[in-house]
């Protein structure tokens, strides 16, 4: 008895993934796994390092040990360290604010109407290709060597990538929401407080916590200005001495605040849009 052909349009049969722990999309991962990465992360670089310095393989004004570093670290505590942690913090928190009261409404506007677009883009799209090194020099004609320059410098790096990224999030916002806005009565200034802001509120927050790092990177270069405290200006003053473990301490303490200041904008961030967790 002969079979029967499979129809010429028959569905073809489904296909499952097999289950994935390590390599699943989106997928909850194990709590004691994400430990276990981490420390890898973080281990595999320090124990190499270690492995390099105390061993000999690299002489210590290249890479010192990471007890001389420890050592080193203490005599900055005892010399006034925390000190230029809080100057080199207040710039940066003057600076950034500062960039995102400006460019977060700069970027709304522009990712809402093309008129703003069309205004704002050409400035932004050649301002910001200029290195904000080229603007030391005007930045001190302007407001001097006080504590604005430094404030002005770290402001300039950030403000027009705040403006880009919040503009394209808001074009990432579907037009069908603001259609049915429109179908419901809703005026131009509703769309814009009650539709669009909420909407990109939660990428305003991303965009914040990327870029407060950007903040950090300018740091040194505005703690180049006439500074006399700060984390930029020891490691400055540090590698004029080539004081290697003075300028690996300092870049620890920064990197130590960005990855605090990281995790706590995260954790602020899902407090306040629990409902953006599955899309981020």
């Amino acid at each position: 008895m002969t079979a029967l052909p499979d129809p010429p349009f028959a569905p073809a049969p489904k296909q499952y993934l097999q289950p994935s722990v390590f390599w699943g999309i989106r997928q909850d991962f194990p709590k004691r796994l994400a430990l276990l990465l981490i420390g890898l992360a973080l281990g595999v670089p320090l124990l190499l390092w270690a492995i390099a310095s105390y061993g000999g393989w690299v002489r210590p004004i290249f890479l010192p040990t990471p007890t001389a570093v420890v050592q080193a670290g203490i005599g900055l505590l005892q010399d006034g360290l925390l000190r230029d942690v809080l100057a080199s913090c207040g710039r940066v928190l003057g600076g950034f604010l500062l960039a995102a009261l400006v460019g977060v409404p700069m970027g709304i506007l522009m990712g809402t109407f093309d008129s703003m677009e069309s205004l704002f883009a050409p400035l932004v799209g050649t301002v910001r290709y200029m290195p904000v090194v080229a603007f030391v020099p005007l930045i001190v004609i302007w407001v001097g060597l006080g504590e604005w320059s430094k404030v002005l410098i770290i402001f300039l790096g950030v403000v027009l990538y705040n403006a880009i990224m919040v503009a394209d999030a808001v074009k990432f916002i579907p037009n069908e929401m603001i259609h049915v806005a429109y179908t419901l009565g809703a005026k131009r200034r509703d769309v814009l407080f009650r539709v669009i802001m909420p909407a990109v509120f939660p990428s305003v927050l991303d965009t914040l916590r990327v870029n407060i790092s950007g903040a950090w990177n300018y740091l040194v270069i505005a703690e180049l200005v006439a500074a006399q405290s700060g984390l930029g200006f020891r490691i400055v003053q540090s590698q004029r001495f080539l004081q290697t473990d003075k300028v690996l301490f300092c870049i620890a303490i920064i990197g130590g605040i960005g990855l605090l200041l990281d995790y706590t904008l995260r954790a602020i961030s899902r407090r306040l849009t629990p409902w953006a967790d599955q899309t981020r």
